[in-house]
């Protein structure tokens, strides 16, 4: 009787949070599903895969560990990405059209992109900044994760958030500081540059491509310092950890977090 008496309290007690979560979710879908009216499309991928029956407890967890394993999308709207530095192995680059989706729900396939890819990558500091407005007023959405990211790249980076496949697509990125490439072929056909032992998503025959001399997921290493890129898509197709994650929205058009 009393282990009834206390399986019924637990499940009483759960229930708030469980309801909590599956409401959560919905919205989530709901804005996922909207398409171009909302705009960017923070964690799409995320909220699709959230089980319904997750707690807000479990949910508060792991934001607190910093440990999120799940596609990571921000799409249709350029924004700025910044880091002291990266770290990374099996790396491979392209160049493609990928479409852009506009505010009015048409799509355009003329903005020519590099994209790249890390089998694995550290980042030392993370820095992104997405701009919108609402009603005409302009705000900004800031993500800052680990070390605090400078305008000018420290002289010594040491690397805080890991992250497993990771993507950008951006028609601008450059580094501040050196930049260091290993076991990379310049002008590798695109269709055979390949990261984590699959081709780029856009990848043409004949098309230009940065790929690895080396075999295997770890291939070619990059390491940079300064990155600074205005992206359209930054994806994270395996594992992802941020330390001291902190996302808030600010007024205005913010340029650095």
């Amino acid at each position: 009787m009393n282990q009834l008496r206390w399986t019924t309290r637990l499940r009483a007690l759960a229930r708030p949070a469980v309801v909590g979560a599956v409401d959560w979710n919905g919205r989530m879908l709901a804005l996922a599903a909207d398409g171009p009216r909302q705009g960017t499309r923070w964690g799409r991928s995320v909220a699709v895969l959230l089980p319904a029956a997750l707690t807000a407890g479990a949910l508060g967890g792991a934001m607190a560990n910093g440990a999120l394993a799940a596609s990571f999308n921000v799409t249709n709207s350029p924004f700025t990405l910044t880091s002291n530095g990266v770290s990374g192995t099996g790396f491979g680059a392209i160049l493609n059209t990928p479409p852009v989706e506009a505010a009015n729900g048409s799509t355009s396939t003329t903005t020519a992109m590099a994209r790249v890819g890390f089998a694995s990558a550290g980042l030392a500091g993370l820095c992104g900044i997405v701009h919108q407005s609402f009603a005409g007023v302009p705000y900004s959405l800031l993500l800052t994760a680990g070390q605090t990211v400078t305008a000018a790249p420290p002289a010594t980076v040491t690397t805080d958030i890991n992250a497993s496949n990771l993507y950008i697509e951006a028609p601008t990125l450059t580094a501040s500081g050196s930049t260091t490439l290993q076991n990379a072929v310049l002008g590798m056909s695109a269709d055979q540059v390949m990261v984590a032992g699959q081709a780029l998503n856009g990848a043409q025959a004949g098309g230009f491509g940065l790929g690895s001399a080396g075999s295997g997921p770890g291939g070619s290493t990059v390491n940079l310092a300064g990155l600074n890129a205005s992206a359209y898509t930054a994806e994270i197709a395996g594992s992802l950890t941020l330390p001291a994650l902190n996302i808030r929205v600010v007024p205005g058009s913010a340029t650095s977090c």
